[in-house]
Parts: C-alpha cells; structure tokens; sequence
C-alpha cells in the first residue's frame, strides 16, 4: 500500500509544481488554490510511505516521479520542446526510480 500512496504522491508532486507555474508567483487564484491543495495531499502521501519505505528511496522516487511527469506534462502543452534527448534523459530517470524500487530493503 505504501508504495501506491507513494505514486500517487510523485503525481500529485507534478500537478502542484504545475500549479506553482502557472500561479504567476501565487497571484492567481485557482492554480494558488491547485498548488495548496496537491502539496499538502502530496506531503501526508509522502509521510505516511516513509513509515514503511526507506527515506532516501521515498524521497528519491518521489521526486523522480514528480519531475519526470512535470517534464512530459510540459512537452504534451507546449511549455516545453521534444527532444531525443530530453526522451532519453527522462527513461534514464524512470530506470533509475524502478531500480531503487526494486533494491529498497524497506525498514530495517
């Protein structure tokens, strides 16, 4: 179960690093309100992962996750160009969230 609130964590992650974005400094209203309401949902799923999943593999996938997704979520609006290698970066990063998932000894 930890690990699914830590996924879901890592999502919620890009949504209010979006938001952040896109609230021109916290001036605008709803994606102030987005931002808020996905860091504080973020956070509790990161805390309670972290009761069973070691800190730095938490942390790691966590903010692997929510950078990977705010990368493509970019590239698929326009904000950001495609390339080849921003790709490859990207599926160098998610090997390296699957790999600390599959060595992650838990809680010792």
């Amino acid at each position: 179960m930890s690990w699914i609130v830590l996924i879901a964590s890592g999502i919620l992650e890009a949504v209010w690093a979006t938001a952040l974005g896109k609230s021109d400094g916290l001036t605008k209203l709803w994606p102030s309100v987005v931002f808020f309401g996905g860091l504080t949902l973020s956070m509790f799923g990161l805390a309670y992962a972290m009761r069973d999943i070691s800190t730095g593999t938490a942390y790691a996938v966590w903010v692997g996750i929510g950078a990977t997704l705010t990368v493509v979520w970019a590239m698929v609006t326009g904000d950001s160009d495609i390339s080849w290698l921003r790709i490859l970066l990207l599926t160098g990063l998610v090997g390296c969230i699957v790999g600390l998932k599959l060595i992650d000894p838990g809680h010792e």
